[in-house]
């Protein structure tokens, strides 16, 4: 029995877009098992109900790329699947199943592939490397590039806590990415790799003077927030509450907001500007996790 835990992520940050993502600590957990024949999946926590139990579910996709990569495969497979992050909203619930996927096919394979092959497999089925590679690796990494060509690293970062708030609005990522202009203009990509440089500095540092005036975004954020209702009345409570930052997680709708104390308060301020809004809401304190996934084989980890 092969047990993968996942961590969620947040994306983007700002003006990083698809090049800056951070692990959460929020998990999902997916459990492998080989069995005489079949395949079994069993979902249970977010959207359990909505999710597919056969060939099209985006773990065994994801397993099944293993299979295919090593040219063997177990006669037949059992997943379970406990599902804590949320789905739809930004924080890296696709990426923490394609990374689940590779992990458990891998292990019950006797690990043929490393962690970098894994993730050149991840980045693919993904199409960029913002959510996987903190999903497997943890903490903050800096990530360029596609499969083979992907430059990446991983930033040190003080002890930090992130607060997420959630909205109940899907945002499914291929509508948001249709919102995006193709073409830029030269200002606007020299501002951005300009403020993700700040940006990663200021996380280092820890230093939220800094992060104040580097998350700004001129790539994807403007076009983004028409998506998410009560864009505008939710930042400006989070900022009133004492957030240094705000930016939208991933695609949205889900939103980030990083202090350096108040966590709780600005939760809760961000939670309810959804809520008079009309808007259901769900808001967390999480921390940024130096741990990415994790695999555990017969209670050996």
């Amino acid at each position: 029995m092969i047990t993968i835990t996942v961590p969620a992520t947040t994306a983007n940050l700002g003006p990083g877009f698809d090049c800056l993502g951070m692990a959460l600590g929020l998990y999902n957990t997916l459990i492998f098992q080989e069995v005489p024949e079949g395949l079994f999946i069993e979902v249970e926590g977010e959207r359990a109900e909505e999710l597919s139990r056969d060939r099209s579910n985006l773990v065994f996709r994801a397993a099944e790329r293993v299979f295919q990569q090593v040219g063997r495969r177990p006669p037949g497979l059992r997943i379970r699947l406990i599902n804590r992050i949320p789905i739809g909203y930004g924080l890296g619930s696709s990426a923490a199943a394609v990374v689940g996927g590779l992990l458990g096919a891998n292990a019950l394979l006797g690990n043929p592939l490393s962690r970098e092959s894994l993730l050149n497999l991840a980045v693919a089925m993904e199409g960029h490397p913002d959510n996987v590679a903190p999903a497997l690796l943890g903490g903050l990494i800096v990530a360029s590039g596609e499969g083979e060509s992907l430059v990446y690293t991983r930033v040190t970062l003080p002890p930090l806590r992130v607060v997420v708030a959630v909205p109940d609005v899907v945002v499914p990522t291929k509508e948001a990415r249709r919102l995006l202009p193709r073409q830029v203009s030269l200002d606007d990509a020299v501002f951005n790799i300009g403020r993700t440089a700040l940006v990663v500095l200021a996380l280092e540092r820890g230093d939220y003077d800094l992060l104040e005036r580097a998350m700004e975004d001129r790539l994807h954020q403007p076009y983004r927030r028409r998506l998410i209702p009560a864009y505008g009345e939710v930042v400006q409570a989070a900022r009133e509450a004492g957030a240094a930052a705000v930016a939208i997680s991933g695609a949205g709708s889900g939103l980030v907001a990083l202090a350096p104390r108040n966590h709780e308060e600005i939760a809760q301020a961000m939670r309810h500007a959804f809520v008079r809004a009309g808007i259901p809401a769900r808001a967390w304190v999480l921390p940024v996790v130096e741990e990415g996934a994790t695999v555990e084989v017969s209670g050996r980890r």
